[in-house]
């Protein structure tokens, strides 16, 4: 639909010329609009009133049978070859075309909905001196907007001033990166001088000039002119839209981008009209019909051709020609007349039913109950009804992290302190009651009570392990009202060691520039802070140094496990033994473990220090090389305190469901903006990668050689006889053949491995020559994790598996960062968590928890597949079977377009006779119950596989057709042939033979649908004889003398049904061609079962031997000996070190009530973990093995 839009804007002239520099006035209005840069209004809907009626019917007559039924409706205009009514192709047509433009608006209608509440949002906005409230949609470039606290912001803004001292602003990016930790801002110092004067940012005149709009969430370019003087500007000094304005009273900033120029919407992809396998598979086969059909209708114009010159003449005393029609001209005039008559090959009504199972099937899922979860009072949601079926064929899985794996909760759950473990676990033991501690958080959760005795017993190692967890930090606490402290970390895993700290008595209660402020059981002791040495991507530690109030001076340390061991006095080694074993426990666990040090310094050695670590910041050269090795001199000669474990807690049933996925040879890729080292420690926890993998590769490279050598040297270990260059197979696909594809064939290896790539090594690996070198080394392993990668990064990893691999792709993530991958993938997930709802309203389907992603794809995605499989291998039976009878009884009439049935038969076949019970099998039909499917997840690969519909099935079924067309025409031909009634009256009439060949076509495939059928319902019986009485009832009222007196020319076939129906040989004839077509059809399935049993057959077998499936015994969790251990700050920054020893964060918030986030008490049915199955290769095994 992009491509109709450019050819309208490129006709009409309105083509907007690319933007390379945007050059923008503050408070100049005019100014700016002479630049016609974009309003502040976001537009995600398709459609409005004007375009609806051309864009819809432009999308629907691509679907060529759309086209084909109005052509046909046309050919049946010309009296001349029309043997059949005009309105029995046009009112099915405008019932096709209506139903499917109803559903269409509806969509679009709920698009308009969401812009109108984005768009309608208030804001204030500095206008002629003044602040006035107005909509998003009204804020142009170049305003100045008031944001206050908790409010969204509006647009991208340079920030001009704030509330809080050095003009700097707290944010939320939870829906740009997918993280919940607090950002910092910060405004220039020429412009923070404005304050909140609405006299000062009136008069306000700066200009700037700065990259066009881009989706580089993290790099901005621009120069502020302000009074002749030039300031430079960066990512710093801007808020992104999407943003959330935390703890800071008010804001005010320049509109730089607005609307569609945001770099939210820049990131957000475009909307695209998503089409399932099968809709482009039915293209070419119609399309096939149509080559087929012209086939058959040019044989039987020439039979005609044959005919009128050979018979023709003998007929023409007493059926004379028409004036100037010969023998040729009939023969044309025919081809046109059976171009109509057989076009039943691809009926109309086969659109209308797609579109009914497929809305049948997406209410389904909106109403399963096992996919509710009730604490967020949230069911599974399906946004569009277009691709159930899709959901039955995935193969590759994108994910994000944070928020769809995990709750992005910390939770601080065990630690070793000084060679001594506390911590159970196991949350059936008794909670520790903290109420001793006045200033606990109520909300913190530990199981061990010998941890709590240790401390208020005064172990000193205990007091100095939580001392350190109290002071080696950069939390900010807010304490809004006496002893109601609430910490804004960084980074969660610190805030819950601080937490952590606070409840056992060691509580972190404020801090200044200088001071750190503790409460140490019960008494308030002020430290000194004298240095920070902060955490970076090397150092992998953070260290403080600080001064007791008795001048003891103090190196604090926590960091990697690997780093501080290096570190460690010699007296340590003992210790460090048993507290590495008591690490490779909790890594077992997946839980993120910290090592803690300290060290007491001479106040001599660290005067010295100090002076030297001053010269060092204050360097021009070198300085993070100085710096870094006074940090290595001073961090040395450390004594072992302990060790922590964090859990990065999943969401309930995460690694179930992804064992569950695995099983059914589903390929999960992790695509997260995290750091490196979280993705691993949750791929981890997760049981995407485990120990037993003969290897992990990481390529961490920063150039495209370094990056190419990384890959090969990966994939050269993975499979060492393996070709160079990669088996590329080209083709043709598509309508008509046009799209010319490259896949990339799957190489066999030996043994599970993992890959591990940065976003900056990734930018490089998707590069045009590494793409496929990327593809091929991925694909060979199990486990794909992509960390650090923005919006576009995911997006275009997407594309390239879509592109080179040619499968079913499915993106699932929770914030607005995994908006453009959800586009892009053939289907899209959004969960509605904490990050917003970004995610959702560009989503497919929508859930609240990640498990709930097996049952969307192993019970509702593998039967929705597998029913409209058979929906359309048994539709194209039936109608192909009605069709070619047409085909056979053309050569006994002539080849005159006579139709083989009566006109209502044909009329009613597909609206009425057939459709109901062929519609009761799609929507109701289950090979096995959703049990047993989880039992078996193997049952999901025939999906992948495509197995059950393509072109070779729709060869069997015409062939199926052709055979039972054969049988229905000829038997009933050669029984109704000089046949008499008892009574010696002559019933071989053409109507008695019409109506035998149609009740014998109706019930033979009312048959073949009864075989069809695994799962029985009321419904299903209903349909199928309520169709066959509706039939004869029908039948004999039509063919009744009241009919016929009443509308003579209607309705021909008087008697017919009573003279007919009332001999027993009429019946025998149906038995006999009923037999004759069902027996072979059981015969071949039965061999089939016997020597070429599918995993479907076995199941079902199994399911006719047992009950209900048995649930294995659950299996203890294999703890795993790591190597790597160790998680400290995993999603920590650079530079917060700097930030809290300067006068940056101090500020006086009014105290504000905090919301309950969830007044509903979660339900049982929320915490049912996914069952563990046996494979069926498992239990043959196991069988094997019991005597």
């Amino acid at each position: 639909m992009g491509s109709v839009a450019t050819y309208f804007t490129q006709l009409f002239g309105q083509e907007k010329k690319k933007e390379e520099e945007r050059h923008l006035r503050a408070n100049d209005r005019p100014f700016n609009l002479s630049y016609r840069y974009a309003n502040n209004a976001i537009k995600t809907s398709k459609y409005n009133i004007f375009t609806f009626l051309p864009l819809n019917l432009f999308e629907q007559f691509r679907r060529l049978a759309n086209a084909y039924f109005f052509f046909l409706f046309c050919l049946q205009l010309i009296p001349q070859i029309s043997s059949l009514s005009w309105f029995t192709t046009a009112v099915p047509l405008l019932l096709v075309l209506s139903i499917t433009g109803v559903k269409d608006a509806s969509d679009d209608i709920n698009r308009h909905r969401s812009d109108k509440q984005v768009n309608n949002r208030k804001v204030d906005v500095l206008i002629d001196g003044e602040l006035r409230n107005e909509k998003w949609m009204n804020v142009q470039v170049g305003d100045i907007i008031k944001l206050e606290n908790n409010q969204f912001v509006t647009a991208d803004l340079l920030l001009l001033s704030s509330s809080e001292p050095l003009n700097l602003v707290y944010v939320e990016t939870a829906e740009l990166d997918g993280e919940t930790n607090l950002k910092v801002k910060q405004a220039l110092t020429e412009t923070g001088e404005m304050g909140d004067s609405i006299e000062a940012l009136a008069s306000f005149r700066g200009e700037v000039q700065c990259e066009p709009p881009n989706n580089r969430l993290d790099k901005f370019k621009g120069t502020l002119t302000l009074n002749q003087d030039t300031f430079a500007l960066d990512n710093d000094k801007v808020l992104l839209r999407g943003c959330t304005l935390r703890n800071t009273e008010w804001c005010f900033g320049l509109v730089i981008f607005g609307g569609p120029d945001t770099k939210l919407m820049q990131n957000c992809g475009k909307t695209t009209f998503k089409r399932t396998s099968i809709d482009h598979l039915m293209n070419i086969l119609v399309l096939s019909i149509f080559g087929f059909l012209a086939a058959m209708c040019s044989v039987l114009a020439v039979g005609n051709a044959i005919w009128e010159v050979k018979e023709g003449s003998v007929f023409t005393v007493f059926l004379p020609r028409e004036n100037g029609v010969n023998a040729p001209l009939s023969s044309f005039l025919t081809f046109w007349s059976y171009v109509i008559v057989l076009n039943t090959v691809v009926p109309i009504s086969l659109y209308v039913s797609v579109e009914i199972i497929r809305l049948g099937n997406s209410f389904f899922i909106d109403w399963d109950r096992k996919m509710y979860y009730p604490k967020n009072d949230t069911p599974a949601q399906a946004r569009t009804t277009t691709l159930n079926e899709e959901l039955g064929q995935i193969k590759y899985i994108f994910s994000d992290k944070t928020g769809t794996l995990t709750q992005n909760i910390m939770t601080f759950n065990k630690c070793s302190i000084n060679g001594k473990t506390y911590g159970t676990g196991n949350s059936k033991t008794e909670r520790v009651d903290f109420s001793w501690n006045q200033l606990a958080d109520p909300k913190f959760i530990f199981h061990d009570h010998n941890l709590v005795e240790t401390i208020r017993d005064g172990n000193q190692q205990a007091h100095a392990f939580f001392r350190l967890l109290a002071l080696c930090h950069t939390v900010m606490p807010e304490e809004k009202k006496e002893g109601d402290l609430h910490y804004q970390a960084q980074s969660p895993d610190e805030g819950a060691l601080v937490t952590a700290a606070r409840n056992f008595g060691f509580v972190f209660r404020s801090r200044t520039p200088e001071t750190i402020t503790v409460v140490e059981m019960g008494k308030q002791v002020v430290y000194e802070l004298l240095a920070v040495l902060d955490f970076n991507n090397v150092r992998k530690r953070m260290s403080v140094i600080v001064r007791s109030p008795d001048g003891k001076m103090t190196l604090y340390c926590k960091g990697a496990d690997t780093i501080i061991y290096e570190r460690l006095h010699p007296s340590c080694n003992k210790l460090m033994e048993v507290t590495t074993e008591h690490l490779n426990e909790y890594a077992g666990d997946g839980l993120r473990t910290l090592v803690l040090a300290y060290k007491d310094l001479d106040e001599s050695y660290m005067e010295d220090w100090r002076k030297r670590h001053h010269q060092a910041s204050v360097a021009m050269d070198e300085r993070e090389e100085k710096l870094d090795l006074l940090y290595e001199e001073i961090e040395k000669g450390l004594m072992l305190l302990g060790s922590t474990a964090v859990e990065d807690k999943l969401q309930d049933g995460v690694p179930q469901t992804i064992e569950q996925l695995a099983k059914a040879d589903i390929k999960i890729w992790v695509l997260t903006g995290d750091k490196q080292e979280t993705a691993e420690n949750i791929g981890y926890s997760c049981n995407m990668l485990r120990e037993e993998m003969k290897e992990v590769f990481i390529v961490a490279a920063n150039t495209a050689e370094g990056v190419k050598e990384e890959l090969e040297s990966a994939r050269r270990k993975m499979c060492p006889g393996g070709a160079e260059s990669p088996s590329v197979v080209k083709a043709r696909a598509g309508l008509f053949w046009m799209q010319k594809t490259q896949t990339l064939q799957d190489e066999t290896v030996e043994g599970d491995y993992g890959l591990v790539i940065n976003g900056h090594s990734l930018a490089f690996a998707l590069q045009k020559d590494l793409q496929l070198e990327l593809l091929r080394t991925a694909c060979m392993c199990q486990t794909v994790i992509c960390c650090r990668v923005t919006p576009l990064q995911k997006a275009q990893v997407v594309q390239l598996v879509k592109k080179h691999k040619q499968a079913i792709t499915l993106a699932i993530g929770d914030g607005a960062n995994d908006v453009s991958m959800i586009k892009a993938a053939h289907i899209g997930v959004g969960i509605s968590g904490q990050e917003g709802m970004q995610a959702v309203l560009s989503s497919d389907f929508s859930f609240a928890q990640f498990r709930y992603l097996q049952r969307l794809l192993l019970v509702h995605g593998r039967w929705s597949y597998l029913r409209m499989c058979k929906f359309l291998r048994y539709f194209f039976y039936k109608n192909f079977t009605f069709t070619f009878v047409h085909f056979w009884y053309a050569f006994f009439c002539g080849f005159s377009a006579q139709t083989v049935y009566d006109e209502w038969f044909i009329t009613f076949y597909n609206l009425v006779y057939t459709a109901l019970p062929v519609l009761g099998m799609s929507l109701f039909d289950q090979d096995v119950d959703d049990r047993w499917s989880f039992q078996h997840p193997q049952l999901y690969a025939p999906g992948q596989l495509n197995q059950y519909f393509n072109k070779k099935a729709f060869v069997r079924c015409m062939m199926h057709s052709c055979y039972s067309s054969l049988i229905l025409f000829f038997i009933p031909w050669a029984a109704m042939y000089d046949t008499v009634r008892d009574d010696g009256k002559d019933i071989a009439d053409y109507q008695s033979f019409a109506l035998l060949a149609q009740t014998c076509l109706l019930i033979v495939v009312s048959a073949q649908l009864c075989l069809d059928i695994y799962y029985w319902t009321a419904v299903n019986q209903f349909f199928v004889w309520g169709s066959l009485a509706a039939y004869f009832a029908a039948t004999f009222t039509m063919y009744s003398n009241g009919m016929f007196f009443i509308f003579t020319s209607s309705f021909p076939f008087i008697g017919t049904a009573r003279n007919s129906l009332n001999q027993p040989n009429v019946w025998l004839t149906i038995l006999l061609a009923c037999l004759l077509c069902i027996l072979p059809v059981v015969a071949f399935r039965f061999i089939i079962i016997q020597l070429r049993p599918t995993i479907n057959d076995k199941v079902r077998h199994k399911v006719r031997k047992e009950a209900l499936p048995a649930p294995a015994p659950r299996r203890p969790t294999r703890r795993r000996v790591s190597t790597r251990r160790s998680g400290y700050a995993f999603s920590h920054a650079q530079g917060y070190g700097d930030l809290v020893t300067s006068r940056r964060f101090l500020l006086k918030r009014p105290i504000k009530n905090r919301p309950i986030l969830f007044t509903q008490r979660d339900s049982p049915v929320a915490h049912n973990q996914p069952q563990l199955y046996r494979t069926i290769a498992e239990e043959e095994q196991e069988e094997v093995q019991s005597p």
